[in-house]
């Protein structure tokens, strides 16, 4: 029987402003010009008033999250895969930020997202895979060097590729873009529950639109009753910077979107490579 247990305080942070995904794409250019958006996020108050000590295992009939922690993935993957093919959000910790998760071809689960985070359609959202070998199934792979995915991921990094006519998301993920960003985070605990979903995860970072990216639950305890299962992976160590992004779409060339944690690393497998940067603005 799981015992509850208490979150105990958590130390602050010097505040860092979101620097996103959706971002670099839109200022990149990869955006289309033509854009339909589904349903606007709902504005809506959020709760505010959570007991500072929160047990873990609530009583998810009351609306508010059910809590565990991020460790024995293989024993939590089947209720969050459950949840998710159900359409509900989820929170996990990856190996940069902690992050919200979805089903990426569930329409009603991806403006979930949107709503949670009171972000703009405009916005894309990345995916989440639980191996470099799905990639391919998502996103046009074939003109990349052989080896370049597996020497980059599971990482902190997010490639940016087309999606092309054979990609098995749903054009209701980021409708009125060509192009999406995937991530292999280098968590197994995520990957167990990619692996589990059979398809992709949506994914983005686990706060309000424009706020500090969360290294800890406790970032964003006001929203943790938007979420089925929020999962405790503690303090995470790697900072505030999330994922390097990385276009990677046009042959033999790479354009970095967000510099992320990981830049210089990136930058150094690519041009071993022999990929070099665009000067394409």
């Amino acid at each position: 029987m799981h015992i509850p247990t208490r979150i105990s305080a958590l130390p602050l942070f010097l505040p860092f402003r979101e620097n996103s995904y959706a971002f670099s794409l839109l200022s990149s250019g990869i955006r289309k010009s033509s854009f339909s958006p589904h349903l606007q996020p709902g504005g809506r108050k959020l709760r505010r008033d959570f007991p500072k000590n929160m047990a873990c295992g609530l009583d998810n009939k009351t609306g508010t999250a059910l809590f565990r922690p991020a460790t024995d993935a293989y024993a939590y993957a089947p209720e969050a895969v459950e949840a998710l093919r159900a359409g509900k959000v989820i929170a996990v910790p990856t190996d940069t930020l902690y992050g919200f998760a979805c089903d990426a071809c569930s329409l009603e689960a991806v403006n979930r997202i949107y709503e949670i985070k009171g972000r703009k359609h405009t916005s894309p959202l990345a995916i989440c895979v639980g191996d470099v070998s799905d990639i391919c199934r998502f996103a046009v792979t074939d003109h990349l060097p052989h080896g370049l995915l597996d020497s980059l991921l599971p990482g902190p990094v997010t490639v940016v590729l087309s999606r092309g006519d054979s990609s098995v998301l749903e054009r209701s993920l980021n409708p009125g873009f060509d192009s999406i960003g995937v991530r292999v985070p280098d968590s197994n605990f995520i990957r167990v529950i990619a692996r589990g979903s059979g398809t992709a995860l949506a994914l983005t970072s686990a706060n309000l639109s424009g706020q500090p990216s969360s290294v800890c639950i406790r970032d964003f305890e006001n929203l943790w009753e938007h979420c089925a299962f929020v999962y405790d992976g503690g303090v995470l160590p790697s900072g505030r910077a999330g994922s390097t992004v990385v276009d990677l779409a046009t042959p033999h060339k790479y354009k970095i979107l967000r510099p992320g944690s990981a830049k210089e690393e990136t930058i150094a497998i690519l041009e071993k490579h022999s990929l070099v940067e665009s000067t394409a603005q």
